[in-house]
């Protein structure tokens, strides 16, 4: 999401908390939904400014900084990469310092081939280095997982390295771009329901990607395109939204396009998202514009059943495309678990993408 983006797996920050005598999460999905009373409330009308807000905002209860990247080698090879950094505050107010710091991390990275996904995650305690974001220059990290600027970070990212390493699988990709973010919603405030949720929300869809990617198989150069998410709120979903269907697609001529379906029990759906063309021009969508429609083809891990195959339709903009897993099982393996991986786009329009559902 991201909710956008994404926190499907704040509900595992309990586990930790619950080693350090903490009280638990929120309820919720993943706890999102849950209470955010004297947590800063998400409204309109305030400016996002760049650099400072590539960083934390601790006043806020939920963030995350979000890369999925879509890769190819010379060999034919293609592979998809995420890497993601959760910040959940477990009580508004003042830090504590060092092992009462009341703020926890978590970290999700995986590797995606045709017939594999190798996932991993991280959590960490706030107040001991062990995770954390800086602004100058810019620095996301958790353990040796790293999101970071090797020069004075600039307004709009333009040159970020990621890098994450676990047991099956390690990569260290190079972004570029010098295309101006993208401000989702109105300026960057991203509605979530109709009863007033959101968040804030910005995204950089622009890179071009060059690495390498390593696995028990080999290790190959890749180059690609890759996408950067960062979101923050108190309170990004309503109690009765049980999940989302996420979309980031990277359209051949060069436009950019997001979508969210934000699943709601006792009531429609909640869909919005974004058209970016390829001069960075964007333009919000919302329901009315957006026919989201699973095609049936469903991928299945234990209990879970997400759809792998989607109609997708924005008649404005004359798209009508299908989009289709690269790997259908590409299940984050984590806790609680959730799909996440590399998308093919054909149709009225080509390319390739992300796909994330949660909640299934």
């Amino acid at each position: 999401m991201n909710v956008s983006k994404k926190a499907v797996g704040i509900g595992l920050l309990g586990l930790l908390l619950s080693a350090c005598d903490a009280p638990p999460p929120p309820t919720g999905f993943a706890g999102l939904g849950g209470q955010a009373a004297g947590f800063a409330q998400v409204t309109p009308g305030a400016p996002l400014v760049f650099p400072r807000d590539h960083g934390a905002h601790p006043d806020y209860r939920i963030e995350w900084w979000y890369v999925t990247a879509n890769l190819s080698a010379a060999d034919g090879s293609v592979f998809g990469a995420q890497w993601t950094l959760f910040r959940s505050a477990q009580a508004p107010g003042a830090e504590a310092p060092g092992w009462s710091h009341r703020t926890v991390w978590l970290g999700h990275a995986a590797l995606t081939g045709a017939n594999w996904q190798h996932s991993a995650q991280a959590l960490a305690r706030g107040g001991i280095g062990q995770a954390g974001v800086e602004t100058q220059p810019f620095a996301a990290w958790i353990d040796d997982w790293r999101l970071d600027n090797p020069a004075p970070s600039t307004a709009h990212l333009g040159n970020l390295r990621v890098q994450a390493r676990a047991a099956d699988f390690s990569y260290e990709l190079n972004l570029r771009t010098d295309r101006p973010l993208v401000l989702q919603g109105v300026q960057g405030y991203s509605q979530k329901s109709q009863q007033g949720q959101a968040s804030w929300y910005y995204s950089q869809p622009f890179y071009q990607v060059s690495g390498q990617v390593q696995t028990p198989d080999g290790q190959w150069h890749v180059t690609g395109q890759a996408w950067l998410d960062h979101e923050w709120s108190s309170q990004p979903l309503a109690a009765n939204q049980q999940g989302w269907d996420w979309f980031s697609l990277h359209l051949d001529d060069g436009a950019q396009v997001m979508l969210f379906r934000l699943r709601q029990q006792g009531g429609p759906d909640f869909v919005s998202g974004s058209w970016t063309d390829a001069d960075g021009h964007s333009e919000a969508l919302d329901s009315g514009q957006v026919q989201l429609r699973p095609m049936g083809a469903n991928a299945t891990l234990d209990q879970h059943r997400a759809p792998t195959q989607w109609q997708v339709r924005i008649p404005t903009h004359g798209l009508d495309i299908r989009v289709e897993a690269f790997n259908p099982d590409a299940w984050m393996k984590v806790t609680p678990p959730y799909w996440e991986g590399p998308v093919r786009i054909t149709g009225s329009h080509a390319g390739q993408g992300y796909l994330e559902m949660t909640g299934y």
